[in-house]
């Protein structure tokens, strides 16, 4: 619920809505969609005038179709606008054709169900099927649009993976575009009419065999990390699509580890971290030995 200040002079409904900083493709989805927009309680008409010390509620418009599930969730942030939740490796983010398939979505809208909360599944980035860890969700699609402002370029995403052999030097940039495969629809390759992409890397321990690298996205193409790493001639292991050895681990070992970005709403700098995983743990561990 918005309360209008005392200080703040009558407002036309669409006014307050572009103050807000709604999306112009929500607004009209709001002015279409009949009951969605309540002044002090009534259905406001688009061109109503809010005045000082009254609440406005918006309902945004769109049922969440997606079926709820009761699977293991690990929820690492919550407030009423985001969740951000620690997804396993081998886990959908979003459902795909086949509807029989268990998904990160499924979970959080049954957890919504389970707390009585009405809201859609909104992800502010995605992670591969077999990429592990913290996962970004807006509660509606106006925080969506809030966590996109400026390209996204506010949200800071740091991974941590296990790289065949030594990169040299042990930390750099590697800037190189990337497009898609001539043969493929999934897989990317760098060339030189591709989409920019920038990842800053940084060796944190050489294992011998692979090393533990901590990486930063500048951009965010799809497989960016996967094919940069390839590119530079140190796939993830487990990455079989882009040449990573396949052993010792079934995955490629890639783990979404920070996210830092500020609240779209308190504007506070949220900080949140996922620790790595039991499988590349190991690794380090028998490496270690």
């Amino acid at each position: 619920m918005i309360r209008i200040p005392e200080d703040a002079g009558p407002l036309p409904v669409g006014e307050l809505m572009r103050r807000l900083k709604i999306s112009l493709t929500l607004r009209r989805k709001l002015k279409r969609t009949a009951g969605a927009v309540l002044i002090n309680g009534q259905p406001a008409d688009w061109r109503q005038t809010i005045h000082p010390g009254d609440s406005v509620v918006i309902r945004w418009p769109g049922e969440c179709n997606i079926p709820p599930l009761p699977l293991p969730l690990d929820i690492v942030y919550e407030d009423e606008f985001l969740l951000v939740a620690d997804k396993p490796a081998g886990l959908l983010v979003h459902p795909t054709g086949d509807p029989a398939e268990p998904t990160l979505a499924n979970a959080v809208v049954h957890h919504y169900r389970l707390h009585g909360v009405h809201c859609g599944f909104h992800p502010a980035h995605r992670l591969d099927r077999n990429t592990s860890g913290l996962v970004l969700i807006a509660k509606n699609p106006h925080i969506q649009h809030l966590l996109f402002a400026g390209g996204g370029k506010n949200l800071s995403r740091v991974y941590l993976a296990l790289v065949a052999g030594s990169p040299s030097p042990a930390a750099g940039v590697i800037d190189a575009p990337i497009g898609r495969h001539p043969a493929s629809i999934i897989q990317r390759i760098v060339r030189p009419d591709g989409k920019l992409a920038v990842t800053f890397y940084e060796t944190l321990r050489n294992l011998g065999e692979y090393s533990l690298v901590r990486l930063r996205l500048a951009t965010g193409r799809t497989h960016q990390l996967r094919v940069h790493l390839a590119h530079i001639g140190h796939p993830i292991l487990g990455d079989d699509l882009y040449g990573g050895p396949t052993l010792p681990i079934q995955r490629q070992a890639l783990h979404a580890a920070e996210l830092v970005f500020p609240h779209p709403v308190t504007h506070e700098t949220l900080s949140l971290a996922s620790p790595l995983p039991q499988d590349m743990a190991g690794l380090i561990g028998k490496a270690a030995i």
